[in-house]
């Protein structure tokens, strides 16, 4: 059972709710102990004088602001006690928004809110039920562990789930960070509609269970063969740039691999939270998946031909042809699906 991170009451008007927040997302993230090369010995970050070389105890370690160089204004742990605001037990909603004005930049962690008691459990059910009927998001700030939060209410099927945003002056300007970006907007032409074909050949509805963190099963079947004193698997090479002159041929053939734009049936629509149009500067240019440029050929291709491909080449033409595990194969075992018989189709992504 999930344990309670904060504890205290939503509000909206006179309306209150005593609620529990949990954090709604785990970090499977593998974790490495760094140690001594050619020995089993774990290294330590020590806190040492940068001066004298010397280790620092933690009681002797105050907080500096750097206010010219060289020179700090001193700030004691007990003085940013002082100032920082008490543990907030309120989380006021001030405001009601459409979720659709939020830009997802401004989204930083997720929570569920439920509700303290099962006496409690109708005015939450009525808050969640009123927000998911308006599709709106209440705005509301509250303090957990010494730092104040601006956070967006909002409602799932089932649940509430309160959404950590950024301040207005933590979002960067694109236009001003970005080194390159388009200097216009692309214009109605053959590419753009080939363009809207693949995007509408590609589409389906979304199932986060077919995504999978490809890196971190990589990095433990590395740790695993490495163990067993096995082969390591090199990944295959980045596909090339798409330059200007190749567009079209590239559009083309992603639609063919596609199934030549034929349409899939979309999501029943949804409303959810969309980039707003604050600044025109923050919106960020659509992004276009790279496609192959190489040809969808018949199977059964002699080995010779192939030998002369490179791995990205090859991997290119095996996903072309649906060919199960080329993700994990070695070129070797590449050229050997490709020259066989033809493969049945699989229906998930290698």
């Amino acid at each position: 059972m999930a344990r309670a991170i904060w504890t205290g009451v939503v509000t909206f008007g006179l309306v209150s709710c005593p609620v529990g927040l949990y954090t709604a997302t785990d970090d499977h993230t593998l974790h490495f102990h760094q140690l001594q090369r050619g020995t089993s010995d774990r290294i330590r970050n020590q806190r040492v004088n940068e001066r004298t070389g010397k280790e620092v105890d933690t009681g002797d370690i105050v907080k500096g602001y750097e206010i010219d160089e060289g020179e700090y204004v001193v700030v004691e742990p007990e003085e940013l006690d002082d100032i920082a605001p008490g543990r907030s037990q309120t989380i006021n909603i001030s405001d009601f928004v459409d979720l659709v004005q939020i830009d997802p930049v401004y989204f930083d962690r997720t929570y569920y809110i439920a509700p303290r008691g099962k006496e409690y459990t109708k005015v939450y059910e009525l808050l969640r039920a009123a927000l998911a009927e308006a599709n709106r998001a209440g705005i509301a700030t509250f303090v957990m562990r010494g730092k104040q939060y601006l956070t967006a209410l909002r409602a799932e099927a089932k649940v509430l789930v309160l959404q950590t945003l950024h301040w207005d002056d933590e979002v960067r300007d694109p236009g001003k960070e970005l080194p390159e970006l388009p200097a216009g907007r692309a214009g109605r032409g053959k590419q753009l509609d080939m363009a809207l074909q693949l995007i509408d050949a590609l589409s389906t509805d979304w199932d986060p269970t077919r995504y999978h963190d490809t890196y971190e099963e990589t990095v433990r079947e590395l740790v695993k063969a490495k163990a067993e004193g096995q082969e390591i698997t090199v990944a295959q090479e980045p596909p090339t740039a798409t330059n200007v002159v190749d567009l079209m041929q590239a559009l083309q053939d992603s639609l063919s691999t596609a199934g030549g734009g034929e349409r899939k049936p979309k999501a029943t629509p949804r409303k959810t939270a969309r980039p707003a149009a604050k600044t025109a500067s923050r919106k960020a240019p659509p992004k276009h998946a790279h496609a192959s440029t190489s040809r969808s050929r018949a199977t059964g291709t002699s080995k010779a031909e192939l030998q002369k491909l490179s791995k990205t080449e090859l991997y290119e033409r095996a996903t072309e042809q649906r060919v199960p595990g080329r993700s994990k194969m070695s070129r070797e075992q590449l050229i050997s699906s490709l020259s066989g018989p033809r493969h049945r189709r699989s229906k998930s992504p290698a």
